[in-house]
């Protein structure tokens, strides 16, 4: 028995050392009162088919999945690390294998063309394939070994088509003023969704930490346990029906007094503003959907429990603050990082515009929970590079300008490496089970 406990401690300070090395002092990790999360923005480029030596593409952009995977996995608490809970923002994958979904064709709506979308988003079997193994793949490294939480984001629907009513223009180059050059896309369907990442998947079936889900899965809630306080997560599919949010205020009132973040695809774009990207509202083509504001008015506002809201989508990163019910703080976070293509770059690739794939960026949020006022120190670091932005000399010069360009490069900096503080965490949570 000695010897086994021996060999466990040496198994523990051996994955301890590898990740300290690799981010931050271990010691912090093991304080009951500090936990991280963990925040995957749209993974999409990643898993993309394309992308792949196999379609001669220069590199295997899923192996920078597989590495931001492998680096989560290592920092698991259940891995002697700090990271306490894992969201992913949808996007999972990239194309569809439809181009109609059966509900809108019943709803009366209909589809046009779109040279674009046909050109670099046509329904393909390599969806089935390709992308939605690779995305499993990906996942199976953390399952098993912590609570998570995957939402579908429009590249995940069954098919991704362009609304008659809202035909793209003719000249993509010189898009003036049009506000919504490239058409009006809408996703439907979510049976490829479901078969990878729904409520009876091996990921989420009987797990004690899977709480409860709604429309097969693409909603759904789980509970952890960190820095001295259960948490409910909440996921949302995109751009949610008044049904959906009903199923969503039930979760909240069954678990009382919890402390909730809510994960959903669209909601900030970079700009801080609650509004849909206007290339891809649905709320536009089917009055059921309800926009970012609708969802911020109807459900995230209305129930103080919600302190954080963290959504993917738009290209870029943005924060904002706003009271919701009694006055209770809803801390809102965007973080998208899809567009970087820096490794393409290295890679030779050339393009028109830089081939986004992402780079390994991802969202570190750590809580620090021990003092009277908890902060979060939200950080942005690539398992690819191995560094923070803050560390990376031409981060600016790579992202700013697409992502920010109306930001200072000081600004840009701030904006993906800052502390929230939760003012009234206590007041309204407690102090936890300390």
């Amino acid at each position: 028995m000695i010897g086994k406990t021996r060999r466990l401690a040496l198994a523990l300070a051996l994955a301890l050392a590898a990740s300290a090395a690799m981010f931050a002092p271990a010691a912090a990790w093991a304080k009951d009162d500090s936990f991280t999360l963990a925040v995957i923005p749209d993974t999409q480029n990643y898993v993309d088919y394309t992308h792949q030596k196999a379609e001669g593409f220069p590199f295997d952009a899923r192996e920078l999945f597989f590495e931001q995977m492998s680096y989560i996995a290592s920092r698991l608490q259940t891995n002697g690390g700090d990271i306490a809970f894992v969201t992913s923002l949808g996007d999972t994958w990239q194309h569809q294998t439809k181009p109609f979904d059966e509900a809108h064709a019943g709803f009366g709506v209909s589809k046009g063309a779109n040279p674009l979308l046909d050109a670099h988003f046509a329904p393909t079997d390599k969806v089935r394939s390709v992308e939605m193994p690779t995305a499993k793949q990906g996942f199976e490294i953390i399952a098993g070994k912590t609570p998570f939480s995957v939402v579908p984001g429009n590249h995940d629907y069954d098919a991704m088509w362009t609304d008659s009513r809202y035909l793209p223009i003719k000249d993509f180059m010189n898009p003036g003023d049009h506000p919504r050059p490239y058409g009006m896309l809408h996703p439907g369907g979510l049976d490829n969704w479901r078969e990878v990442f729904g409520a009876q998947t091996a990921f989420f079936k009987d797990k004690p930490w899977y709480v409860a889900s709604f429309n097969g899965g693409a909603d759904s809630a789980q509970i952890f346990t960190a820095g001295g306080y259960r948490f409910l997560h909440i996921g949302l599919e995109m751009a949610p029906s008044d049904e959906v949010l009903e199923w969503a205020a039930k979760v909240i009132a069954a678990h009382p007094g919890l402390p909730t973040i809510v994960s959903t695809h669209d909601h900030l774009n970079t700009a801080g503003e609650r509004a849909p990207n206007p290339m891809v509202d649905m709320a536009m083509v089917h009055p059921e959907h309800n926009n970012p504001e609708a969802v911020w008015t109807k459900f995230l506002s209305r129930h103080p429990q919600i302190f954080l809201a963290l959504n993917g989508h738009q290209h870029g990163q943005a924060y904002r603050a706003d009271a919701g019910a009694g006055g209770a703080m809803v801390h809102q976070v965007l973080a998208d990082y899809q567009d970087r293509g820096q490794t393409a770059i290295a890679a030779g690739v050339k393009a028109a515009w830089p081939v986004g794939i992402g780079d390994g960026w991802m969202r570190f949020m750590t809580f620090d929970m021990s003092g009277e006022t908890p902060v979060i120190k939200v950080r942005t670091y690539s398992t690819y590079y191995k560094k923070f932005s803050g560390e990376t000399p031409e981060y600016a010069a790579w992202y700013r300008k697409v992502e920010q360009p109306k930001m200072s490069d000081q600004e840009f900096l701030a904006a993906d490496d800052f502390t929230i503080r939760l003012e009234d965490f206590r007041k309204r949570f407690g102090n936890g089970a300390k």
